[in-house]
């Protein structure tokens, strides 16, 4: 069936059903470059006229500016229009000195500094000022972020870990069993994490950032097959591989939240070479093979500006040829295994 903006996908056993396209807010944070406030808002605004419904934003994206400038759109929606999804595991502080204080790896963004903390205090104080931020009394579901070993110490990681696993996931329990929150899930940068962090807990969803890409299966018989056996949905946070997917390759290029290594580049242009065989667009190939994945529910590429929300839009509802999918997957540059979509 073809994918539109309407189409809507059950996150695992909750009552929360999501758009099979959202919104990624993290650009609105200034990832990799500035963005002016008439621009965030002419980007939202494009988004919502064009349909879109769900978006995702974090604390760390920007610290907090992504969620002041998504609140502060959103708060003048109605509220039964929309749904969002946001994160906890870390809260901000204001830093020591302002004047001195680097913001990196965020090219512009707010002035606060991060505390990681995944305890029960920890997350009622994350979610209560993620709230204030938004400026709206509810979000939709909320997700463990970045528990990751890559942003911690071996003794900080061991710590946080216990801390989710004691009382942290107690928090996100209650809020679920309230009625605040309707999902709980938990953010995944890398296939190892979503084989062994991912399953510390019971989870709803997990939203993968890079371990399934057009670029990248190795998740595919280990963590994506577990969550399909936990009954665990997945959103996918980064379908274009942080920005490859939709720039194609060349020296610019990201991957991974950096620039592309070589061998990332030859395997990108092995995909476009054969997307122009079939005149089929990048990121159009990109958005509609992760949807395709039994486990996946819904993809939030970013956008930094009205012209990029519609030409996700229009990425989503291209026709593309089942050719397309079985040449990638004779040259090797999609795993054999992979679920594709059906010719259209």
């Amino acid at each position: 069936m073809a994918l539109t903006l309407t189409t809507r996908r059950r996150v695992a056993k909750t009552d929360m059903n999501l758009p099979v396209l959202g919104f990624g807010a993290a650009h609105l944070g200034e990832l990799y470059g500035k963005v002016d406030e008439a621009d965030s808002r002419a980007t939202l605004e494009g988004a919502w006229d064009a349909g879109v419904r769900y978006y995702d934003t974090a604390p760390w994206y920007g610290r907090g500016l992504s969620e002041h400038r998504l609140g502060g759109f959103l708060r003048t929606r109605p509220r039964d229009e929309f749904q969002i999804t946001d994160k906890v595991g870390r809260y901000l502080v204001r830093p020591k000195d302002p004047r001195t204080f680097d913001g990196a790896p965020w090219a512009g963004g707010l002035k606060f500094e991060v505390v990681f903390d995944y305890s029960y205090d920890g997350f009622m104080r994350a979610y209560a000022e993620l709230l204030q931020r938004l400026g709206l009394d509810t979000v939709d579901a909320l997700i463990v972020h970045d528990l990751d070993a890559a942003y911690h110490s071996p003794e900080q990681f061991a710590r946080h870990k216990k801390d989710l696993q004691t009382t942290g996931i107690k928090a996100l329990e209650e809020l679920k069993n309230a009625g605040d929150i309707k999902a709980i899930g938990m953010g995944i940068n890398t296939t190892e994490a979503l084989e062994k962090i991912a399953t510390l807990v019971d989870l709803d969803f997990c939203l993968v950032a890079m371990p399934y890409t057009l670029l990248e299966q190795g998740s595919l018989h280990t963590g994506m097959a577990t969550c399909i056996q936990r009954g665990v949905s997945v959103i996918v946070g980064a379908p274009f591989a942080s920005g490859i997917l939709v720039t194609g390759s060349g020296s610019n290029a990201k991957y991974g939240y950096a620039n592309a290594a070589p061998e990332v580049q030859a395997k990108v242009r092995g995909i476009e070479a054969v997307a122009k065989a079939h005149n089929v667009g990048l990121p159009a190939a990109a958005l509609q093979f992760v949807l395709a994945h039994p486990a996946v529910v819904s993809v939030i590429p970013g956008a930094k500006d009205p012209r990029e929300v519609r030409e996700n839009i229009a990425s989503l509802q291209a026709p593309i040829p089942a050719g397309f999918w079985s040449d990638l997957k004779a040259q090797n540059l999609i795993d054999p295994d992979s679920p594709v979509p059906e010719g259209n």
